[in-house]
Formats: structure tokens, sequence, C-alpha cells
């Protein structure tokens, strides 16, 4: 049976090299699990493998859709199940790399099958979002489904906008469709976990976001900014530049929101995978697991 290596932990915690070393010691390819670097043209923004990094060792779900496309981790776990069996025959196992926790979640345990969405309802909706309707659109999701409304990541936009996509395509609560199960899979779940010191870690957190705006992360948001209402740029990095570049907030002050918010994800990401006792910890400049010589 293949097994198929999750390499986790929170961002900026030192994955992608940990990574890069674990697949060329198991010679297998990179499954990327960040949600954000699946979009072509963030590549400074969420940290996407370098094209040295690249040639290193293949990668799979690394600028494979453009910004406006719709991509949920449904469909990536639809898309990485289709890949697995594909790779199989080649390899007795494969490394999948990132710290989306939903993603990884959905890869693993499976994801519970949730109704395609009217077009028409999803782009009605998306226009209501872009005009400033959010607060709107919670009290609508409180009175169609109340029990999603009070378990919900609210402050989430792309969680309330996607409930109503269901309340409104269906007829139904999207809550419903909610079952919790966990789903077989055809092949063999290895999860390795990354951490450092807290302190540690919210100090890479700082340098890589000044890397960021030394290597053109201006730049390379001042190209996005005319799709900053894309679901894809809802993302820690680019929406505070976007607020400079509105004339909001200095580029100092932008800058350090980035590594705040930055930090939080971090916390929220190392809170998720804490309730994961399946997870073998190591820090990142510990030798490579024995199972990966």
């Amino acid at each position: 049976m293949l097994t198929l290596y999750v390499l986790l932990g929170p961002t900026a915690v030192g994955k992608t090299e940990f990574a890069l070393r674990m697949a060329e010691s198991l010679g297998c390819p990179i499954l990327n699990c960040d949600s954000r670097q699946i979009y072509r043209g963030m590549e400074i923004g969420t940290a996407a493998p370098t094209a040295e990094q690249l040639q290193r060792v293949k990668h799979y779900f690394v600028g494979t859709h453009s910004i406006g496309s719709y991509y949920s981790a449904a469909q990536y776990e639809q898309d990485v199940l289709s890949l697995v069996a594909e790779l199989e025959g080649r390899h007795q196992s494969l490394l999948l790399s990132g710290g989306s926790m939903l993603y990884i979640d959905a890869v693993c345990n499976g994801i519970d099958d949730i109704p395609s969405v009217d077009a028409e309802v999803r782009e009605t909706l998306r226009l209501r979002l872009a005009n400033g309707e959010i607060d709107k659109m919670r009290s609508e999701l409180q009175l169609l489904d109340p029990d999603y409304y009070m378990v919900a990541d609210t402050r989430n936009p792309k969680r309330v906008v996607h409930a109503l996509e269901v309340c409104y395509t269906t007829g139904c609560p999207y809550s419903s469709f909610l079952k919790g199960e966990r789903k077989s899979r055809p092949f063999r779940v290895v999860k390795i976990g990354l951490r450092r010191e807290r302190q540690e870690l919210f100090e890479r957190i700082g340098r890589r976001v000044d890397a960021m705006i030394e290597d053109g992360l201006l730049d390379e948001a001042r190209r996005l900014y005319p799709f900053r209402q894309e679901n894809a740029l809802n993302t820690v990095g680019y929406k505070e530049i976007f607020r400079y570049f509105d004339g909001e907030w200095t580029l100092p002050f932008a800058i350090e929101k980035i590594k705040k918010n930055t930090r939080d994800y971090a916390k929220k990401q190392m809170t998720w995978f804490s309730h994961d006792e399946s997870i073998q910890w190591f820090h990142p400049d510990d030798p490579l697991p024995a199972f990966a010589d």
C-alpha cells in the first residue's frame, strides 16, 4: 500500500527546505498543500517554491490556477486522490506538504459531500461581497442556518459566502450537509509536524516579511491590485498592502500588520494541529526521520 507522508506545520516554520530534503530521500514528488500557492502570480507573497527548488524536486499544485479561478478544499481532495491513483504505480510513497488546515484534513479524512453551487448564485453573492454587504450577509446566514452560524468563523467572508451559496442553491441549511464522517483511503497516512519555540517562530516570520518586501512584494501586489476582490487575494500580505495603496495606512504600519496577522495565523495553525495526536513532531533542524532514509 502506498504511504502518503504529510508534512505540516505553521507558516514560516521551515517546511519548504525540509520537504525538499525528505522528497529527495524518498525519491518522490511533492504535492503542495498551501491553498494560496496554487494560484499563479502570488509567488512572493505566498513564499512559493523558487524555480531552483522546483527543479530540485517535481512539484504538483503550484501555480496551477489563475487568480480568478474558484478552487476549494473539496476540489483539492478530488484532485489529490486522482493524482495519487495516477502516481501509485511509480512510487511507493508520496509527500504532501503545506499548512492549509482544511486542505490537509480533506485529503486525510475526507470532506462532506456539499452540493454544487449554481453559477448565477455564486456571481450574485460575489458582487454583493464586493459591494460591502458582508454584514447583511452574516445576518442572512444567521437567519437561514442558525446552527452553522453558531460555530462558523463569521469573520471570514469566504465561510459566510460559501454557506449562503449552498443555502440559496439548495433551499436547505448548509449545516444539513455537514456529517463529519471520516472516509476510508486507499493509502496509509503518516503525519510529520515541524515546530519551533514560539519566539523563534515569530522572529522568523518578521524576517520573512522583511525579505518579501525586499524581494518585490509591493510590485507584485501592485500588479494584482486590479483583482483585489478575488477570494485568492483575501490573503495576509496582500490585503494589508492594498490598504496602503488605498491611502488608509502608511507602508510601515501595513508591514507591521502583515507581521502581526501572520503571527496570528501561525497561532491558529498551531492550535489546530495540537488537537491531532497522530502527528509525529520534529524541529526543522533535526535529521530526517528514519523512515525517510
